[in-house]
């Protein structure tokens, strides 16, 4: 006897099988979304077997979050390390329980009304600095993040980090709103840096929204909406995968005749006439002039021998975009 749920599965279209991709998709991630429900989202459209997120974004943050996909995973720790960017916008004199706008208000103070004491504070956080890290964050401690000992009540002493704001430009102020530019270093709290201005401001502050703009040499304006992505057929949305070395693409690049690029896909060091470097980008050169070379992978030279780091597998050297 056939029952309702037998035939209810017969008539269910086949769900396609993942496939092995390679390669990294910029997307523009949307307001409220978790990093990982982004990826997840991303990785069904494009039915990837294998795919990772690289710099999560908080919720309430939008912007910039590279995807990657197959091969492009080994490179992830690049994209991890360099330096991002961001627009934040600070809402000066409330200071809140968690440092944005979602914290409860702990204090409001009066705002200053003078330019020149905005741009004061502003540059006293360029440069080199200790940062503490915020209660509310996703830094572990004991094997818990941070946020749940916040969720608590506890609070637990936390060793300052070195971090490097290369860049702070204002790039709006109008009463209690503070829009800037911010380029820094990897591991930098951007609520962090609004409270810290609205303490050196007098009246406390908090970060009402961020937008990630860029990660090394990635910008936000090369990136795709989830909505923009569904509305492609699938074909088109694997051609938005770049290829895996955008992620090194700041590094010095070496290539290396077709011989040669097959034993440094061994494994094996090969000598070369280029000075030390603690990281580098190795291709196959191209056979013609119409050709692009074959990226390999990644490696480091010391005392004139190229010592391989990351190296792709010969069919995914095939495979990449």
């Amino acid at each position: 006897m056939t029952t309702v749920a037998a035939t209810a599965s017969a008539t269910r279209p086949a769900r396609l099988p993942r496939r092995a991709l390679h390669g990294v998709l910029l997307l523009d991630k949307p307001l409220t979304w978790t990093s990982n429900d982004a990826l997840q989202k991303v990785k069904g459209m494009l039915r990837a077997e294998k795919g990772g997120h690289t710099g999560t974004l908080d919720p309430l943050a939008t912007g910039l979050l590279p995807l990657c996909f197959g091969a492009a995973t080994k490179f992830s720790q690049a994209s991890l390390d360099a330096d991002k960017a961001y627009r934040a916008t600070l809402r000066l004199g409330q200071r809140t329980r968690t440092g944005d706008r979602e914290g409860e208000l702990l204090q409001e103070r009066d705002i200053p009304t003078s330019r020149q004491a905005v741009e004061a504070a502003c540059a006293r956080f360029v440069g080199p600095q200790l940062q503490t890290p915020p209660m509310h964050s996703a830094l572990k401690h004991q094997g818990k993040a941070l946020y749940e000992y916040a969720r608590q009540g506890i609070d637990v002493e936390r060793a300052g980090r070195d971090v490097v704001i290369h860049r702070l430009d204002i790039v709006h102020w109008h009463a209690e709103t503070l829009e800037i530019n911010v380029v820094c270093s990897k591991g930098t709290y951007i609520r962090t840096l609004a409270e810290d201005i609205g303490e050196a401001l007098g009246c406390g502050a908090h970060l009402s929204a961020l937008r990630r703009t860029g990660s090394g040499t990635l910008k936000v304006e090369q990136a795709i909406t989830i909505e923009a992505l569904q509305a492609l057929e699938p074909a088109e949305r694997e051609a938005r995968l770049l290829p895996p070395e955008v992620l090194v693409a700041a590094w010095p690049q070496i290539c290396l005749p077709d011989d040669e690029a097959g034993r440094f896909l061994c494994g094996l060091r090969r000598r070369v006439a280029f000075d030390d470097a603690q990281a580098v980008r190795v291709y196959r050169t191209a056979p013609t002039p119409q050709q692009r070379p074959a990226f390999l992978g990644t490696a480091h030279i010391t005392a004139g021998e190229l010592i391989a780091d990351r190296l792709l597998s010969p069919i995914e050297v095939q495979d990449a975009p």
